[in-house]
């Protein structure tokens, strides 16, 4: 009976000692496989993520062919390259760029009809202003921009700039350089060809700008 007894303590403890191996086995792999997991999510995460944004900001190819204004902020040219966002049709962005050292800022936010309500930021992280302004029937916009605490307000005054059309200098309008352009195009239009030598020996002048036509002394 004693030996009966003590077989059956030693099978019980044995059993203890199997349950608590194969309970600490357990404990164990919802530990690793937990780990495991959090690992493959965070290389998943770190895959999926944009690339760090390089600083200081370049101009970016995404905005090349939007529309660009010309004008004044503040004391300061700048050049505002701003078009409509693909995935909000109210939504706009671009960036803007000073003429005098060539800092970039990138631009977001919205315009109703002719009123445009955008934030800046000088790192593509952190908000370092905001605009509100006006679009005028010629496509100009005018108005402040102030500081994330709306302090500091400085006017802007931008004009478009046509399709390859060249920055004017600073306080020029910038539909100046169009003028100009047209009223050179005209004056060659409508200047008269040059009397040619031989019609001048003859005595004659040219009819209207054509040089066959001459009229007698």
């Amino acid at each position: 009976m004693r030996e009966l007894k003590a077989m059956r303590g030693a099978v019980r403890r044995r059993g203890w000692a199997v349950a608590t191996v194969a309970a600490v086995l357990c404990a164990g792999a919802a530990v690793v496989v937990p780990a495991q997991a959090w690992a493959e999510s965070d290389a998943v995460k770190e895959l999926a993520a944009p690339p760090p944004i390089q600083l200081p900001l370049k101009p970016s190819p995404e905005f090349a062919k939007f529309p660009r204004y010309a004008g004044m902020l503040g004391s300061r040219q700048i050049v505002l390259k701003l078009g409509p966002k693909s995935d909000d049709p109210a939504g706009v962005h671009g960036e803007y760029q000073y003429t005098d050292n060539g800092a970039v800022i990138l631009i977001a936010g919205d315009r109703d009809g002719d009123t445009l309500e955008v934030e800046e930021s000088n790192d593509g992280t952190h908000i370092t202003g905001n605009w509100v302004g006006k679009f005028a029937a010629d496509g100009s916009v005018a108005g402040d921009r102030m500081n994330v605490d709306d302090s500091d307000p400085q006017p802007f005054d931008l004009k478009p700039l046509a399709a390859g059309q060249a920055v004017p200098p600073p306080g020029a309008p910038a539909s100046a350089a169009n003028k100009a352009a047209a009223q050179s195009s005209a004056g060659a239009a409508t200047a008269p060809a040059p009397v040619s030598a031989a019609a001048a020996a003859a005595g004659g002048h040219a009819v209207g700008g054509v040089s066959n036509l001459q009229t007698g002394e």
